[in-house]
């Protein structure tokens, strides 16, 4: 059990469950939320949560509880979350973590760690035995988070954004690029696709290079769609943004895709992020698909 400091109040004051599929990132998560002053524990048997919920002695908890933890029910872990619920004043929230099936399977792969369930069974089977034993949870929550295509840091980019109460209100914007072969960015709030724009990839000399080049950005803008294209977005998000703050979001992902994310999606994230600094708002930028060797 890692300490953190007190918060005020008589009861903590926020209890979160994380839960999910093996593999989907808990442990980033449950992280993230001690950067943020929860006190977390990790793999607690359900039965023990109303213990550790009287022991919380005024701080706000997120504890882990998934497939490991022993006698793990997911029917039970909701009726013992409704019953804090009826009976205390704290603010509960789930959160599930998903992951595609196949890229859980790589990361258990790459790590040479085995599935909690996986004992003499396929990996795979293991993953289809765990997604049975949570489908209960996955319908309940307060927040879903799917971790296939994200970085450890757009995970904790997330959890900062829904439960950091001592974070300044102002919204937090993720500008993504990304390539639609290579599929939709899950959490993306708002989505351009920029395949309409001339593509840099059919240049002999332009094909190697990317977004961030500026040979490719010359092209790029030449082409005469750019001009209104860019300046009709920006002109949705001027009002749009303050909107959403308004409403409480404390974070917005905009995604631009193009075919395989490497030149016209990135051109038009950077033009993005040059006139969200000029607006002095608060963003992070990620180019998912560009190659590796180019960032």
């Amino acid at each position: 059990m890692t300490k953190a400091p007190k918060a005020a109040g008589d009861t903590p004051a926020h209890l979160v469950v994380v839960t999910g599929m093996s593999g989907a990132g808990k442990s980033v998560a449950l992280h993230a939320f001690e950067d943020i002053g929860f006190e977390t524990v990790d793999n607690l048997p359900v039965a023990l949560l109303h213990a550790v919920v009287a022991a919380g002695d005024n701080r706000s908890i997120a504890i882990g509880i998934d497939v490991r933890t022993r006698d793990f029910s997911a029917e039970q872990l909701l009726r013992t979350l409704d019953a804090l619920r009826q009976h205390t004043r704290l603010k509960i929230g789930l959160v599930f973590l998903d992951c595609d099936s196949e890229i859980i399977g790589q990361r258990y792969t790459e790590s040479r760690r085995p599935h909690p369930l996986a004992d003499d069974l396929p990996v795979s089977v293991a993953i289809d035995i765990e997604r049975r034993l949570l489908a209960p949870l996955r319908g309940s929550v307060d927040l879903l988070v799917d971790t296939s295509r994200l970085l450890a840091n757009d995970l904790k980019r997330i959890i900062h954004g829904e439960f950091d109460a001592g974070a300044k209100r102002t919204i937090r914007l993720f500008l993504m690029s990304f390539g639609y072969r290579h599929g939709l960015p899950r959490d993306a709030d708002l989505v351009f696709d920029v395949r309409f724009l001339t593509n840099p990839h059919y240049e002999k000399d332009l094909r190697p290079l990317t977004g961030l080049d500026d040979k490719v950005g010359a092209y790029i803008a030449a082409d005469p769609a750019y001009a209104p294209f860019i300046a009709g977005v920006t002109n949705l998000l001027d009002p749009l943004i303050p909107l959403y703050q308004r409403e409480g979001k404390s974070y917005l992902t905009i995604a631009v895709g193009c075919t395989g994310g490497q030149h016209r999606s990135v051109y038009v994230v950077e033009r993005l992020k040059e006139w969200l600094t000029s607006r002095n708002l608060s963003f992070d930028v990620r180019h998912r698909d560009i190659p590796r060797s180019a960032v």
